[in-house]
């Protein structure tokens, strides 16, 4: 459960740095696509969090098949918005994205009984 504890708090601070992030780049970019990462970047950990919490194994598996799903929509608003102003930082943000999304497919893929072969 350390793990889970750990990723939970680095997806807190994932949420506040493109919270941190869009502040710096609001002129540039639609507000609806600023919400929409908002929501998306946000969700991820929110449903991360209730996937530990849940109660019941379908639950967690929802959870994190949802957090996932969010993780990918948080980097198509994140490559959107590297494409029309090529904010500083949004790299970083797409490395940290693509790490969780990366630790969530493994998780359901686990879930799934999957191996790394099996994809």
């Amino acid at each position: 459960m350390h793990r889970a504890v750990e990723l939970e708090k680095d997806l807190i601070q994932f949420s506040v740095s493109v919270i941190t992030f869009l502040k710096k780049v609001e002129k540039d970019i639609p507000r609806s696509l600023a919400d929409q990462l908002i929501r998306s970047a946000t969700s991820v950990g929110a449903n991360y969090t209730e996937a530990i919490n849940g109660s019941s194994k379908a639950d967690f598996k929802n959870k994190i098949y949802i957090a996932k799903k969010e993780a990918s929509e948080t980097k198509y608003w994140l490559n959107i918005i590297k494409e029309l102003c090529q904010p500083e930082n949004v790299d970083e943000l797409l490395d940290e994205i693509q790490k969780y999304i990366m630790i969530l497919q493994k998780t359901v893929n686990t879930l799934n009984g999957k191996t790394k072969h099996e994809k």
